[in-house]
């Protein structure tokens, strides 16, 4: 075996004087001969005594050149180091403005001078130095100017987990950042920031360093030191703070726009204020007794905020925009932000949730109410209104409910059953409303309706529509939690993380949502399960007009198949459906303009919800009380959201075209319940044995009988696999005998008795048994002129022949019953001119049928003329032109009473009906088709009635729809 990295090579006394191995290890004998074996360093481990000896002035001079240059540095960079006893010189800041969406309505001036004042550290309270030091630097009195732990904790630790990195700064590196340095995120920032740091920790103490501190940190807005953040937010010297405040204060600097006392997170800061207590008293600053008195302190602020408009709105885009880019620069950068608000929604918005909340406060006990409007098309938000007031301390104002995880009560159902019909269930599928104890693993769990009403075997649509709550919790079980929560999402609902928190109360709105993620899935609806994320900002301009930022239409994901979104609106936007529940006259509805929407209410009435949208607008609507105290007993989404969300989507949709739903194209599946049968289970027997139908018996003696049934859907249907073969042993199930036990006790009180189908198949008809027939005359394609059509065929059957029966189209024009068979029959008095199908069938005396078809052109000069005008035959017609005019031209509109036109998709088992028109003299008949159909090929056919009542079909056309 060789050995690595060693190289065998004979050497005559020639080869000493041309090279010098580094050296010989060995000798090895090679057929008689021996050689010298030599490490090669080229291939090997580098001979570092070797190459230190011959480089050794080379190491040495790069060496002294680094120090000379780190020594230089240090001193550059320490050059402009701060006096502690002096403030820093800053640059002036610029007035930052945020804009609606047409640039002609200021929203808000972030403007104002500096404020500053120089503070020495013994004026400042020992206990607001230890809540800064235990919420920023801990080991401050031990490091040298920087933490090597700290950054590690914060920077790469923080970035193994997956979150975002904290940053593990100094006291000192964060005095540096902010008072010397810029907030330029790059490798040479941090190389100077720590050089700093190392420098003015050899400068100066301590206590000068904590000095430079608190004279020169940002609290927010321009207010710089803790002296001057004590006069903004609390209108006080630093020296009077309390310890509650002094902890409010240490909190700030961490992300002043997050913290804002007058932004959305009044909450979260109150949470760091708790928690720099808590690290206080383990650090043994204060007491537990002081943390308490100070948790327990009412803080009070300082009003500020003057000559905005919609604030909460102003305030999430200067968070977003400062999380991206630093406060100094969207405070204090001369920035220009064009938003995307409607200034004119919004101020409805606002007059709207003001009148309105007026009255439920009073009639309801809800002190709040919050309304968010999204465009479909974009993703852009138009309003946004976080509570009734901002600037009502007792009902927690400043709050933005928009953006504030809340319990959304049903208007989360529409969630769960879209997961549901994605998984194959339909608005037909049917289930049993009846209160049942479902089996968790906590134990029995009894959910009720609303209305406290129990309403037996009802269909899925009724059961979204009607906002019914026991079958919703059984869809969520069908469905399956993590399936539902897998929608969620992929809708961009941010607050249901942890999913070991939810079970079946998730339908019914048990995992708090934001009402601007929950709005957004809605809007996702709207666009046929396209998600789009949401925005607040068109143009984004710095103090130089650069553009930093431009809205661009963001691609649309698709995050529901467009099939199931549509069944999902079909069934929201169907007023029929919800009215056994809330009335045919509801705050749900727009007129004459298509919308779909879904109220929710929380149990014990904390949160009162609604939500909907058309094809251009979603907007959802959040009613109740900021500190989650309950409203009055009926204070639901229908009765105190509603009312707001109807009149702001009125208001938003006036100047919109009427746009209608897609309407929904899917299979309804032949399985008991899942397909809509609740009565019990249908087969086709034969009228004349009672046996199961078979291809043998003759179609009039099929009938499809329903066998009564009372089981609820678990009894058919797999809910792993809803559209596969029925459970042999549904038992097995874990929820069956909790869903059948009240089934059973309900098929009782209402004398159903369960009746099983037979299982025998007809066998009294037999395929060898069928007559033959064969139609000689007319032939397929003849044109008839005369006022009668002349039969001739030839027909035989094994058994004989009893009848033979004529049809003209779907009327019957003769009957014979014995030879011969073939004869002439008058025509209808009354037929349209075109094309008509003529039908003969031959029967045995076992009803056994075979018959012949043909299609043949009726041309008689007195027959009525119908001819298609609008639209051509097979044309191609853009949706975007809808609605479309239908128009027919009749030559004797006299002899006709009614006129109905219907249409039809390939592949479709029954058309559907359009309209209908009376003629009057003019010979032209026209009706409008005014709901946009999906996108593919129709087939449109009028069927009109004669003065005599008599049916005719007239011609069809085919017209493609893009």
């Amino acid at each position: 075996m060789p050995i690595p990295h060693l190289q065998h090579k004979i050497h005559s006394p020639n080869d000493w004087e041309k090279e010098r191995p580094s050296k010989i290890i060995g000798r090895k004998p090679i057929k008689g001969r021996f050689f010298d074996i030599h490490f090669n360093p080229k291939k090997g481990q580098f001979d570092w005594k070797n190459l230190f000896k011959r480089y050794w002035p080379h190491l040495i001079a790069v060496i002294l050149f680094g120090c000379l240059t780190l020594v230089g540095l240090f001193a550059w960079l320490s050059k402009d180091l701060p006096d502690p006893n002096k403030l820093v010189e800053r640059d002036v800041a610029q007035s930052t403005k945020i804009y609606d969406r047409t640039g002609e309505h200021l929203l808000y001036d972030i403007h104002g001078n500096q404020k500053r004042t120089i503070i020495s550290l013994t004026e400042i309270p020992s206990y607001a130095v230890q809540a800064t030091l235990a919420l920023e630097d801990q080991r401050f009195y031990e490091h040298g100017g920087f933490s090597i732990t700290g950054m590690i904790r914060g920077v790469i630790l923080q970035t193994l987990k997956g979150k975002k990195a904290q940053g593990g700064s100094t006291l000192t590196q964060q005095l540096i950042k902010n008072a010397i340095l810029t907030n330029e995120r790059s490798v040479t920032r941090k190389i100077k920031e720590l050089i700093l740091a190392y420098r003015i920790e050899k400068k100066y103490s301590k206590d000068e360093i904590l000095q430079m501190y608190f004279n020169e940190i940002p609290y927010g807005s321009t207010a710089y030191g803790i002296e001057a953040a004590a006069n903004y937010y609390f209108g006080k010297s630093a020296k009077e703070l309390t310890l509650g405040e002094a902890a409010v204060l240490a909190a700030l600097p961490q992300a002043p726009s997050y913290y804002s006392p007058w932004g959305s997170h009044l909450d979260a800061l109150f949470g760091r204020q708790q928690y720099a207590l808590d690290q206080m008293v383990e650090l043994g600053y204060i007491t537990p007794e002081q943390a308490a008195d100070a948790k327990a302190e009412k803080i009070t602020f300082k009003s500020r905020i003057e000559g905005i408009i919609a604030p909460h709105f102003v305030f999430f885009v200067k968070e977003l925009l400062a999380e991206k880019y630093g406060d100094a620069l969207v405070e204090q950068g001369g920035w220009k932000i064009i938003s995307t608000l409607d200034f004119d929604l919004q101020q409805q918005a606002e007059t709207i949730i003001k009148e309105q909340a007026e009255k439920n406060l009073t009639n309801f006990d809800a002190g709040n109410a919050a309304l968010v409007a999204i465009d479909v098309k974009t993703g852009q938000i138009l309003a946004m209104v976080g509570s009734k007031d901002f600037f009502d301390d007792t009902i927690d104002g400043q709050v933005n409910v928009a953006i504030s995880p809340r319990q959304p009560g049903s208007s989360f159902k529409p969630i769960v059953y879209t997961a549901a019909f994605a998984k194959g269930y339909v608005p037909e599928t049917m289930v049993y409303d009846l209160v049942t104890n479902f089996i968790t693993p906590q134990g029995p769990y009894t959910p009720h309706n609303y209305d406290g009403q129990e309403h037996g075997p009802v269909s899925l649509r009724m059961a979204l529509a009607g906002s019914l709550n026991i079958p919703a919790v059984k869809m969520i079980y069908l469905t399956g939690t993590d399936n539902v929560l897998n929608l969620a999402d992929n809708l961009g609902y941010t607050t249901l993380g942890d999913r070991s928190r939810f079970g079946f109360s998730l339908v019914l709105g048990g995992g708090e949502v934001k009402l601007l993620e929950h709005t957004n899935a809605y809007a996702t609806l709207a666009r046929e399960g396209a998600k789009m994320p949401y925005s607040a900002i068109l143009k984004l301009e710095d103090n130089q007009k650069n553009i930093l930022e431009e809205f661009q239409t963001p691609h649309a994901q698709k995050v529901i198949e467009p099939a199931i979104a549509r069944i999902t609106s079909d069934v929201l936007s169907d007023n029929n459906a919800r009215s056994f529940i809330f009335g045919s006259s509801n705050y749900l509805t727009l007129g004459d303009r298509p919308v779909a929407a879904k109220t929710g209410t929380t149990n014990d009435y904390h949160d009162a919800w609604t939500l909907g949208y058309t094809p251009q607008i979603a907007v959802g609507v959040w009613v109740g009380n900021s500190d989650n105290t309950a409203m009055k007993k009926g204070a639901d989404g229908s009765q105190i959201a509603a009312p707001i969300w109807q009149k702001f989507m009125k208001a938003a949709n006036a100047n919109l075209p009427i746009q209608g739903f897609v309407k929904p194209t899917y299979s309804i599946p032949s399985k008991p319940m899942l397909g809509g049968d609740a009565g019990g289970v249908k087969v086709k027997i034969d009228k004349s044995t009672g046996m199961l139908a078979t291809e043998a018996t003759p179609p009039q003696l099929v009938e499809e009988k329903t066998f009564k049934q009372a089981h609820d859907i678990l009894h058919y249907v797999n809910k792993e696999d809803p559209l596969g073969p029925i459970p042999s042993d549904p038992a097995k199930d874990e929820q069956y005998n909790a869903w059948e036990e009240p089934v059973a006790k309900w098929a009782k009180e209402h004398n159903i008795t369960n009746e099983l189908p037979p299982t025998d198949q007809d066998n009294l008809h037999r395929l060898s048994d069928r007559p033959s027939l064969s139609l000689i005359s007319p032939k397929d394609g003849d044109t008839i002129n005369q006022a009668t059509i002349s039969f001739q065929l030839t027909a035989s059957a094994p058994r004989g022949i009893q009848k033979i029966e004529y049809y003209f189209g779907d009327k019957m024009i003769g009957i014979l019953t014995q030879e011969p068979f073939n004869q002439s029959f008058d025509l209808p008095s009354i037929g349209i001119n075109g094309q008509h199908n003529l039908v003969v069938k031959a029967y045995d005396d076992l009803g056994n049928v075979d018959q012949a078809e043909v299609k043949v052109t009726i041309d008689r000069a007195d027959y009525l003329n119908v001819a298609w005008q609008k639209p051509t035959a097979n044309s191609t017609i853009n949706r975007s032109t809808f609605p479309l005019m239908l128009t027919i031209n009749v030559n004797q509109p006299e002899k006709i009473s009614k006129a109905d036109f219907y249409y039809q998709k390939p592949g479709e088992a029954s058309a559907h009906w359009l309209a209908f028109k009376k003629p009057g003299t003019e010979n032209e008949i026209s009706v409008s088709w005014s709901e946009i159909p999906e996108v593919g090929k129709y087939k449109l056919y009028p069927v009109l009635i004669d003065n005599n009542g008599q049916t005719l079909v007239g011609p069809e056309i085919n017209i493609n729809l893009e």
